[in-house]
């Protein structure tokens, strides 16, 4: 899209070290007009590399025009983490054309943006870009992990005075940044409303396993045991979403999808870390049997007398359905009827 000079909600988006998934995910927002959406908030996007029709000098000419003044930039937001080796010279990642390393480029322009939003968890904790060795000393813009620092520095702020909003998602959902963005557009959005690792609210206060699909089968303590299994995957198959910040499950993808809900374990994408649980993503790891990664908010006693209780009390319908591929047991038919 080319750049407007008319009034709006000015964004301008960067990619640095990532897959692009953020923006594949954008892409796949609840509307049919993408572009249509971001007009009717008032939002106008300057610049994106992939979705674009700038490129070479004309693209860069948009990105000084932005440090200069000249363009107003109202949020910056940055795709992938940032690449600060080697040895701090940010010289693994060159913006094409420039000379000069994207961190500078994510610098200069941060301290002139109104608001500055981390797409994805890469851009937010540094995410599997920074798993391993880190050979390219890549972070997040303004933690690395869950310690706050990052490229920017723990005391940034933009010129709303608000630090970097991490929307925190491998890949973040589509409506997670359509909303955030709409929100700052709207001057609706303050410090109040990101959570104590940056995440905007409005979907960190939830957790993946509300509205779970497979709850019935969590309540009962009736675990999946292989894969295509119909059980709860926390016992067995590494399933994080009792644990993890996000309302996957309130807020389908498209308005039909999960991860839970196609078949595979939550495996707390919006949390810093994720990239290295220290165990298989597909496994859960226990102590004496006993799960380490407890749901929040829940003492040890308790889960276990309650694991206890539940597994007693397990109706033979949810047992069964729980290790089958397909509803084997349906329910009982009962009146409903008081009288």
């Amino acid at each position: 899209m080319a750049h407007s000079k008319k009034a709006g909600f000015n964004v301008l988006w960067l990619q640095s070290g990532g897959c692009g998934g953020c923006s594949m995910s954008l892409l796949c927002a609840d509307t049919p007009d993408f572009y249509g959406a971001l007009e009717a908030a008032d939002i106008n996007l300057l610049w994106h590399p992939s979705l674009s029709i700038e490129s070479g000098a004309e693209a860069l000419r948009i990105l000084q025009s932005c440090i200069d003044g000249t363009i107003p930039l109202h949020a910056l937001c940055v795709e992938g983490s940032l690449l600060r080796g080697p040895n701090g010279t940010g010289r693994f990642h060159m913006l094409a054309g420039t000379g000069k390393p994207m961190i500078d480029w994510v610098r200069a322009l941060a301290a002139v943006s109104l608001h500055t939003v981390a797409v994805g968890t890469c851009a937010a904790y540094g995410g599997i870009t920074a798993a391993g060795g880190n050979p390219t000393d890549a972070t997040g813009l303004q933690y690395d992990g869950d310690q706050i620092g990052g490229l920017l520095g723990a005391g940034y702020r933009s010129r709303s005075g608000l630090p970097v909003i991490n929307v925190a998602g491998c890949p973040t959902h589509p409506n997670w940044v359509l909303e955030t963005l709409m929100a700052l557009a709207a001057d609706l959005f303050a410090e109040g409303q990101i959570d104590a690792l940056g995440r905007p609210r409005f979907y960190a206060d939830h957790l993946v396993h509300h509205g779970c699909t497979r709850n019935e089968f969590y309540e009962f303590k009736a675990s999946a045991e292989k894969p295509s299994d119909l059980g709860c995957m926390m016992e067995h198959m590494g399933c994080k979403g009792t644990q993890v910040h996000a309302d996957c499950n309130t807020r389908p993808w498209n308005g039909e999808g999960s991860c839970t809900r196609g078949g595979y374990a939550c495996i707390a994408c919006t949390e810093p870390g994720f990239e290295e649980p220290g165990h298989a993503f597909q496994v859960t790891p226990k102590i004496a049997g006993i799960p380490i990664g407890l749901p929040t908010d829940m003492p040890k006693a308790w889960f276990v007398a309650l694991a206890s209780l539940s597994k007693s009390a397990t109706p033979k319908r949810v047992r069964e359905n729980a290790v089958a591929d397909h509803i084997v047991v349906v329910p009982a038919i009962r009146k409903t009827r008081l009288k």
